[in-house]
């Protein structure tokens, strides 16, 4: 019998693809619409649009093929999932390492506020959020987010295919709520990214983080549907561990925002001195009911 075809190591090389460059081609027309929606060109908003519809796209082909070279093909061998693991631990490296801009960003505004701030944090006429309202609630909410997608991993492990689905479709609903919080707070906000350093590390750092949720989000989708489709074992699930990974960085990162920037940065008071806290559970009272809805 020939040799000749016979894979002697436990590499993977990946076949060629469109894909790569295809996304490159998005990702320019997207960058591209929006430079040109912002500065208010005739057919900006078109090109962002047709930009993400996309990458949209991009996502699902390129997914559809890594899952079938890993599921249906056995490319993944053991080697492959330890590179891919050093592969994804070192992303998240350079998320923390994305993210650590912004707070030397802040600290380096906060900590010594220059004269046109008034020499105090925040600067003066800024109406900042109190941390006992919204953003301790989407902390509770991210918190427990954590809990149940380490719940679904422990039922992948387990074999226990119903728990996982279950506790999946409860880390998305505690997901897409922790979203929609957080924008109905930048749309009750009474300052913008433009107002002072204050509001451009507030957004920039909120902003990106909320970005980083919806990606995140995304990923467990993805993960929750091949799920449904038995795509994973109790031996071979990097996928979802990747997703979880991601997952809990973003909740660490989430942590450090409201200590730092809403507790520490945010002002003197938790909760809205004139009214007390009578008032703040009020508020809060009122946000869980907006569940019940």
């Amino acid at each position: 019998m020939s040799s000749v075809g016979l894979q002697k190591h436990p590499f993977h090389l990946v076949d060629q693809s469109p894909w790569p460059i295809f996304a490159a081609f998005a990702a320019l027309t997207t960058t591209s619409g929006g430079v040109a929606y912002m500065h208010s060109y005739a057919g900006g908003g078109f090109m962002l649009g047709t930009g993400f519809a996309l990458i949209l796209f991009s996502f699902f082909v390129w997914w559809r093929d890594v899952i079938r070279e890993a599921t249906f093909e056995g490319h993944h061998t053991v080697m492959v999932q330890k590179g891919m693991r050093w592969g994804m631990g070192l992303f998240i490296c350079s998320e923390v390492m994305f993210f650590f801009a912004f707070f030397w960003a802040f600290f380096h505004s906060s900590l010594a506020p220059t004269m046109e701030l008034g020499s105090i944090w925040p600067p003066q006429g800024i109406e900042y959020f109190y941390a006992g309202a919204i953003p301790l609630l989407n902390t509770v909410i991210l918190v427990l987010s954590g809990a149940t997608c380490t719940w679904a991993h422990h039922a992948i492990c387990a074999g226990q295919k119903g728990q996982a689905v279950q506790s999946l479709i409860v880390t998305l609903i505690l997901a897409f709520a922790f979203t929609g919080f957080q924008g109905f707070e930048y749309v009750s906000s009474t300052f913008r990214i433009s107002d002072s350093v204050y509001g451009s590390c507030f957004y920039l750092a909120t902003g990106f983080h909320g970005f980083h949720v919806l990606i995140g989000s995304t990923f467990l989708a993805v993960c929750l549907f091949r799920v449904l489709k038995d795509h994973f074992t109790r031996t071979r699930h990097f996928g979802f561990e990747a997703a979880a990974w991601y997952w809990h960085f973003v909740d660490v990162v989430w942590l450090f925002l409201f200590v730092m920037v809403y507790v520490w940065g945010g002002g003197s008071y938790f909760f809205p001195p004139e009214a007390g806290t009578e008032a703040a559970a009020k508020e809060v009272a009122y946000i869980f009911g907006l569940f019940t809805l």
